[in-house]
């Protein structure tokens, strides 16, 4: 409402102004607006307005029934009993009272009384608390949801799950496709191109579609596929046979790649009946199912009656190469299995799925326990791009001495940045329990340690059943040097919080779980250390103590310490060069152990937990005061390179030389790549940028070879009948006319000017002639010297002139050769001729014939081919000079032609 300057000295009372009733609504009705009611005039004096909302005593002369008249307008009386009734206007301590009762109002007095400001928003994302339901994941529009709730119970088989042992002669399956079969179930694919642009709670709007097939009756045994719920992945099932079936799964989202990851559902099974499954569309060329790996069966019958979860089945197992779909190879899958039920529901699965649900559940009984929610912290490190949490743990104990705390050493690990390898969840699941645990161990290490914990790092992918991607269509794994804040969120965040670690105490490790599809047990990538030589090995120190802490499961052979360049931007080399020397990545096979007592069996998931204990346990070996352990392992690992060496240089026919192998030998040369996922074609800018970025590239056009250009040269001037033309030697001349003669080549002006000496394009020609020509002196002797070094200069059969030739910055007359048709062979005895009428340019500009100016070393030029062998300088001509108005002077200087042509 406004009020003039004026209204406190008037007797008679002031008639509000009409304002919009936006302003209305946000200007004296609100409490923000009663507050501030004193306004500053000028001179610095007070000018206080009187608002009939307020609560000061009024001014003279204004009574009830005038305060009455105020309140005609229908909104601002409506407005007066609402504020009313919430207790407004009913007394000034009242409204103070309420005013200081907002919890989203914060008075700033340093900017003056009662000025007051927005509380920051809180609570943009759920933590879980026993208080509250767990977060619901969002999912992409482009994905459908089905509303059961899949989980699945842990369980343990009681004897190991040996490898199937290949006989040869398992069938290899030929693809019929939809064509010969019946499709039975279907998932309409994302668009070719698209992009993630919106996410919700239940994914798709409106009702879910049945992507399956109906029964015809209950004697039909066709089976009932379904993968639309959390981890899910499978686009396609069509039945070719009664008991057979080629399945298709889904690419990563927003992706024309990376198939490997596959978790389904499938009901109506039959007992007793062997089945054919065969994935058609897997894209590694090897693979684990090759060396005896078998698929996971849940069956829930089994898990509501027997208490019995996944557990390895399968027969007639074969990996093979099927087809080849626009140039990328196909593999296929394929295995036997028996269902143990009639009419049973059951779950197919790469490995023990862990979604995103799972983990908000184990943190929820974490947040709810009064013991381990004393030293576990957990918080918010951002949100994902489709808005799913992206949790951070901090477990430490908790200490009154800040000195104390600021001497820990941090710890940080993650998992899940490639969301089909699950056995990072279930690594990260054996650590958290072992930490968060009443050991003595688990105690001291959270006395020595500040553990940072971030236990994925990809939930969207995770939701969605993607195998390596996010939904920005990248591998996470090769951004961690992104600036692309809002593209990739979770991993920007990551790393500023790294960063911001390092800033305030030593990071003693990092360690990032992932999965590997063609090796088998656990192993290590680390960082070589070669800017230190007082450290050289001591990477190498943690993975050994962790093959010896875990010998029938951890394999330090095959851990690989190279940094590779296509490995840039993975989080191993990046915090490494962050300053952590200790950075690792540990892949677990999706398989089992070819160690020890577990050899040739698969990992369960408590095998995976257990590796969990064996970091913790490590840990502490580690960082015993006790340097016994640490000094014997580097002892072993130098003895252990010594022996590489040697291998190295017999293999190169060296021999065994000790003394010299250390300077001779680089650790990069003995070993060999780390072997991983080929995630080059997921680098890069994200989906939604490329078209984008495709507007502002520009394709470099390959430049020719010398070969190539003589070629096109020879080809050009024999479709022209064009050849240099011969000319008879004489005493005291050079032949210049050889075929090689770049100069006598069939090419224009323009692109031999700008050739240098070595015959790529860049340096001008004309630059080379200066600074011979200015030292020109009119003695014929030396007038030939110079003439035959320029024209060797020229021919690139020759050696390049003097370097000094092409450092000159002057322009000067450029240097053209004309083509001619072969002249018929001048009679014996006639002599060459030596004189050369003057250039076309003199005539133009007036110079007399005859007259001795620079032009004469500057070749003659017609509009058609005339001319002979590259004239020679007169002796006597004089040195070129712009001021005598040559045309082609100002046509190199830049300036305008005195007359036009």
């Amino acid at each position: 409402m406004a009020c003039d300057s004026s209204a406190a000295l008037a007797p008679h009372r002031q008639l509000p102004v009409e304002q919009p009733r936006t302003e209305r609504a946000l200007g004296s009705h609100s409490p923000i607006g009663q507050v501030r009611a004193v306004i500053s005039g000028a001179g610095g004096a007070e000018r206080r307005c009187w608002s009939p909302w307020s609560t000061e005593p009024r001014e003279a002369g204004v009574g009830r029934d005038e305060r009455r008249g105020l309140l005609s307008d229908p909104y601002e009386s409506f407005m007066h009993h609402h504020l009313q009734y919430y207790g407004y206007f009913r007394g000034s301590l009242m409204l103070k009272a309420a005013l200081l009762k907002s919890k989203q109002l914060l008075f700033n007095h340093l900017d003056g009384p009662g000025v007051p400001r927005l509380r920051e928003p809180r609570g943009l994302f759920a933590v879980p608390t026993s208080r509250g339901p767990l977060q619901a994941p969002r999912w992409p529009l482009e994905c459908e949801v089905i509303k059961e709730q899949i989980q699945h119970i842990e369980w343990v088989p009681p004897e190991p799950e040996p490898f199937y042992q290949p006989t040869g002669n398992e069938p290899a399956p030929l693809i019929v496709g939809e064509e010969k079969g019946t499709v039975v179930y279907h998932i309409k694919p994302v668009a070719k191109g698209s992009y993630f642009t919106c996410s919700r709670v239940g994914g798709a709007r409106g009702p879910i579609t049945s992507p399956a097939i109906s029964l015809e009756g209950p004697e039909d045994t066709t089976l009932l596929f379904e993968s639309r719920f959390e981890s899910g992945n499978l686009q396609k099932a069509v039945q070719v046979g009664p008991y057979e079936y080629e399945l298709t799964l889904r690419m990563d989202l927003y992706t024309s790649k990376h198939t490997q990851w596959f978790y389904f559902q499938v009901r109506n099974t039959r007992k007793g009946i062997t089945y054919r499954f065969s994935i058609v569309n897997l894209m590694k060329p090897k693979s684990l199912y090759s060396m005896g790996m078998k698929p996971l069966l849940y069956s829930q019958r089994d898990a509501q009656t027997h208490g019995v979860g996944w557990r390895r089945e399968g027969g007639d197992i074969r990996y093979y190469r099927c087809s080849s779909e626009e140039g990328q190879a196909m593999y296929c899958l394929t295995w036997t299995v028996c269902f143990p039920h009639d009419h049973d529901t059951c779950y197919f699965a790469h490995f023990y799925p862990y979604t995103f649900s799972d983990l908000q559940r184990y943190l929820l009984a974490v947040a709810s326990d009064p013991v381990r929610s004393q030293y576990c912290k957990l918080r918010v490190l951002c949100s994902s791009l489709a808005g799913n949490t992206v949790y951070l743990l901090t477990i430490t104990s908790p200490s009154q001495n800040p000195t104390a705390t600021a001497t820990k050493k941090a710890v940080v690990l993650s998992a899940r940045v490639h969301p089909g390898e699950t056995n990072g969840s279930w690594v990260m699941r054996g650590f958290l329990d072992f930490i968060l645990s009443d050991s003595p161990d688990a105690q001291l290490l959270r006395e020595l340690f500040i553990f940072k914990v971030v236990p994925m790092l990809n939930p969207d992918g995770v939701i969605v059943g993607n195998y390596r991607c996010s939904l920005a269509g990248r591998d996470l794994n090769r951004s961690y040097q992104t600036v692309l804040k809002e593209s990739f969120p979770c991993i920007w965040h990551t790393r500023r919080m790294i960063q911001r670690v390092l800033e305030e105490r030593e990071v003693l490790l990092y360690c990032d779980f992932h999965g590997h599809s063609r090796k088998n047990n656990v192993f290590m990538y680390g960082c070589n250390n070669k800017s230190t030589p007082a450290q050289r090995l001591h990477e190498r120190i943690f993975p050994l103590m962790l093959s010896k802490n875990a010998p029938d499961k951890f394999s330090f052979h095959s851990c690989k310490f190279k940094v590779q360049k296509s490995k840039e931007g993975t989080g191993r080399i990046v915090m490494w060069r962050m300053g952590i020397p200790n950075s690792y990545t540990m892949e677990s096979t999706f398989s089992g152990s070819t160690l020890g007592r577990k050899s040739d069996s698969h990992f369960t998931s408590e095998d995976l937990k257990s590796l969990g204990y064996h970091i913790c346990d490590t840990l502490l070996d580690f960082c015993d005061p006790d340097r016994s352990k640490f000094l014997q392992c580097l002892s072993e690992l130098q003895e252990l390179l010594q022996q590489q060496i040697h291998r190295k240089l017999k293999d190169l026919g060296r021999g065994q030389d000790s003394d010299g192998a250390w300077s001779d030998i680089s650790l990069s040369d003995i070993e060999s790549s780390t072997s991983g996922s080929n995630s080059s074609q997921s680098d890069g800018l994200p989906a939604h940028l490329l078209s984008v970025a495709e507007k502002f590239h520009q394709k470099k056009k390959r430049l020719r070879t010398r070969k190539e250009r003589n070629e096109l040269r020879q080809k050009y001037a024999s479709s022209q009948g064009l050849t240099c033309q011969e000319k008879t030697p004489v005493a005291g001349e050079r032949r210049l006319g050889s075929p090689t003669c770049r100069t006598h080549q069939p090419v224009s002006a323009a692109a031999l000017c700008m050739e240098d000496s070595c015959g790529k394009q860049g340096k001008t020609a004309e630059a080379g002639l200066i600074s011979d020509l200015q030292r020109r002196e009119p003695n014929a002797s030396q007038e030939e010297q110079r003439e035959e070094r320029l024209w060797e200069h020229k021919c690139h059969q020759h050696s390049p002139g003097p370097e000094r030739l092409w450092k000159a910055q002057q322009p000067q007359p450029l240097l053209i050769t004309m083509l001619t048709p072969p002249q018929p062979q001048r009679p014996a005895g006639a002599l060459p001729i030596r004189e050369h009428l003057l250039p076309f340019h003199f005539q133009l500009d007036g110079e007399p014939h005859g007259s001795q100016h620079a032009g004469s070393s500057v070749l003659a030029h017609s509009a058609s081919t005339v001319g002979t062998s590259p004239c020679r300088y007169r002796a006597g001509a004089r040195t070129p000079s712009p001021s005598q108005g040559s045309l082609l002077w100002r046509g190199l200087c830049g300036g305008a032609p005195s007359s036009p042509l």
